[in-house]
């Protein structure tokens, strides 16, 4: 497609796929301001992440834990900010008829959320065993890859019933 016509298709065509998309980048540019907020205490920006007045939170001693650092030798909001950056490239890449036209742009957009939903969970249960608390932030940011799952979904449908032939 002509970068142009992309353009255009991106940022005035209206569908439901394309609403559903711009609500995934979204969701992914809410995940990096969740991520940054964190790599910012991971790092020590800031000295206290604030978490609501419920036992069952304590986001200071998750990021800051063994658990937070031992993947890649880094804090891991920063590879959470990489993630999700990564979902939005791919929630925003092809036309309007993507689903159609480059089915393959719509099932990676769909199974990433998909195993992005598989990870945080995992993730949650690591968080919670490891450390007898949660992150709020990253609570957050679970809801927000479970909510582009749901929306991925219908669009990764209709790509794999294309590819397939139905």
């Amino acid at each position: 497609m002509h970068p142009t016509q992309l353009s255009l298709e991106l940022r005035e065509t209206t569908s439901p796929d394309l609403t559903r998309r711009r609500w995934i980048v979204g969701l992914s540019a809410a995940g990096t301001v969740i991520a940054n907020v964190v790599a910012l205490y991971q790092t020590g920006i800031i000295r206290h992440l604030p978490d609501p007045p419920l036992r069952v939170f304590n986001s200071d001693k998750v990021d800051a834990s063994n658990y937070a650092y031992k993947r890649l030798d880094t804090p891991d909001a920063l590879l959470m900010l990489v993630n999700y950056g990564i979902t939005a490239a791919l929630a925003s890449a092809g036309g309007r008829d993507r689903a159609e036209q480059q089915p393959g742009l719509a099932i990676a957009t769909g199974v990433k959320a998909l195993t992005d939903v598989a990870v945080a969970a995992k993730l949650g249960v690591e968080e919670w065993k490891e450390n007898k608390a949660l992150c709020f932030y990253c609570q957050l940011a679970t809801v927000a890859s479970a909510a582009t799952a749901v929306l991925a979904f219908p669009e990764m449908l209709r790509a794999f019933r294309k590819v397939l032939g139905k």
